[in-house]
C-alpha cells in the first residue's frame, strides 16, 4: 500500500490538470523560483568578489549574509502563520517576490559593505515573507501524497535558475571585466518576470473556513517535528554562507572569471539529482536520504580543508550538488509529511526561521575561524558538526521507528 502524507492529499488540489505529473501550481511556482533565482544568483555569483573590491574581510563577508538572513527570519514565521490563518499564500508570494525584485538592482549603486549589508537585509525580508507561504502552496498542491517528488522539482527549479545565473555573470564579465555594476544593473529583469507569473500563473488552494489555523500553540506540533528541528539546527551551526566555498576556490587558484563556471557544477548537479533524489525519499524514507546528505556535506567540508591545490575543486562543488538535492528539499518535504494540512504554512515558517537565525552564530564562527585562525579551519568544523548531525539523524530514526512498531 503507497505511503502518505499525516493528511489525505487529494488527487487534485487546484481543481487542475496536471502538467507532466504535477500540478499546476507546482509547475509556475517552479518557474517563478527559477527566474528570482537567475536574478539572485547572477549577483551572488559576484558578490563576494565585489565585496572584496570594497574592502571587506572575510568575517565581513560572512556576517553580511548571516546578518541579513537573521533578522529578517522573524518574517518567515509571522507570514507562514498567517497565510494559515487567512487561508491564502498568493498575496504573501506577490509581496515577497516584489520586494526582491525592485532592491535587486540597487546593488549597482553601493559604496560600501554596509550598503550592501542594507540592500542584502532587505531583499532577505522579501524572501522571507514568500518561502514559508510558498512551500505551503506547493505541500497543499502535492498529489498523491509525492512531497519528495514535488519539492524535488522545486529545488532543481530552483537550481536552474542558478545555472543561468552564473553562466550570464560569466559572460558579461567576460565581455566587461570588472564592471560588476551593469551586471547587478541588469539582474532584476528576471525576478521582474516572475511577478507576472504570479499574478497569472498561481492558483490558491481551496481550504474550507473550518480548516483554518486561527492560534498557535506549541503543543500543535508533534516532538518529532521538533526533534527534527534540533537535528537541522546541529547541522545548520556548521553550514555558513557558500560565498566562503567560492572565496576558498579563489584562493586555490581558480581565476575569478571561472567562480560562477566553477560554482556551476553544484546547481547543475542538483538539478539533475534533485527529482530522482526525491522520487526515491518517497519510496525508502526521507530520514535515510538526508543521514545520507549529511554525510556528503561532511566529505566535502573536509575535502575543501584537506586540499592544497585545484585538482580536487571540479569534484568537491560536483559532491556540494549532490549533497544539496540530497537535503534542502527532502527536509521540506519531510517537515510537509509531519505536520497536518491547514499547519504546513506555520510549520514551514518555524522551519525557515530556524534556518535564518543559525545561519548567524554558523557565519560569525566561520567568518572568524577563517580570518583568526586558519582558512582551513571552518570547513574541518563544518565537516564536524555534519557527522553529529548524521548520527542524530540516525537515532532520529532508529527511535521513531521502535516507537512506531510498538504502537
Amino acid at each position: 500500500m503507497k505511503k502518505t502524507n499525516s493528511v489525505t492529499q487529494t488527487d487534485n488540489p487546484t481543481g487542475e490538470r496536471k502538467i507532466f505529473g504535477f500540478s499546476p501550481n507546482i509547475i509556475n511556482t517552479g518557474i517563478i523560483s527559477f527566474l528570482t533565482d537567475c536574478s539572485v544568483k547572477i549577483i551572488y555569483s559576484i558578490m563576494p568578489m565585489f565585496l572584496m573590491s570594497l574592502g571587506a574581510s572575510k568575517t565581513s563577508l560572512a556576517l553580511i549574509e548571516g546578518i541579513a538572513e537573521s533578522t529578517a527570519s522573524i518574517f518567515k514565521v509571522i507570514s507562514g502563520f498567517w497565510s494559515d490563518k487567512i487561508g491564502k499564500n498568493k498575496p504573501f508570494m506577490l509581496i515577497g517576490y516584489g520586494l526582491s525584485a525592485l532592491v535587486l538592482p540597487l546593488y549597482a549603486f553601493v559604496l560600501s559593505p554596509l550598503h550592501v549589508l542594507i540592500i542584502r537585509f532587505t531583499e532577505r525580508v522579501g524572501k522571507g515573507i514568500r518561502t514559508a507561504p510558498r512551500d505551503s502552496l506547493i505541500a497543499g498542491s502535492v498529489t498523491n501524497g509525492e512531497t519528495g517528488k514535488s519539492f524535488g522539482l522545486q529545488k532543481a527549479m530552483d537550481n536552474s535558475g542558478a545555472i543561468v545565473g552564473p553562466l550570464v555573470a560569466f559572460g558579461l564579465l567576460s565581455f566587461f571585466p570588472g564592471n560588476y555594476r551593469l551586471i547587478m544593473l541588469l539582474a532584476g529583469i528576471p525576478a521582474i518576470i516572475a511577478i507576472f507569473v504570479i499574478i497569472f500563473g498561481l492558483k490558491e488552494v481551496r481550504k474550507s473556513k473550518h480548516e483554518l489555523f486561527t492560534k498557535f500553540h506549541f503543543k500543535d506540533f508533534s516532538p518529532k517535528f521538533y526533534l527534527f528541528l534540533g537535528v537541522i539546527f546541529i547541522f545548520t551551526l556548521g553550514n555558513s554562507t557558500d560565498a566562503l566555498l567560492m572565496v576558498k576556490a579563489n584562493e586555490l587558484g581558480i581565476k575569478v572569471a571561472y567562480i560562477p563556471l566553477v560554482y556551476l557544477i553544484t546547481s547543475v548537479v542538483s538539478v539533475i539529482m534533485a527529482i530522482p533524489i526525491g522520487t526515491l525519499s518517497d519510496k525508502i524514507g526521507k530520514e535515510k536520504i538526508l543521514i545520507v546528505g549529511f554525510v556528503i556535506y561532511a566529505v566535502v567540508y573536509y575535502g575543501f580543508g584537506a586540499t592544497s591545490g585545484t585538482g580536487l575543486i571540479v569534484v568537491l562543488f560536483a559532491m556540494y550538488g549532490l549533497y544539496s538535492a540530497a537535503t534542502d528539499g527532502i527536509q521540506k518535504a519531510f517537515i510537509s509529511d509531519l505536520v497536518d494540512k491547514n499547519k504546513k504554512g506555520t510549520a514551514m515558517g518555524i522551519y525557515n526561521a530556524l534556518l535564518g537565525i543559525t545561519l548567524l552564530p554558523a557565519s560569525l564562527i566561520a567568518g572568524l575561524l577563517y580570518d583568526k585562525v586558519d582558512s582551513n579551519a571552518p570547513f574541518y568544523f563544518g565537516a564536524a558538526t555534519a557527522i553529529v548531525a548524521a548520527i542524530c539523524m540516525l537515532l532520529f530514526t532508529v527511535y521513531h521507528k521502535k516507537e512506531k512498531q510498538n504502537a
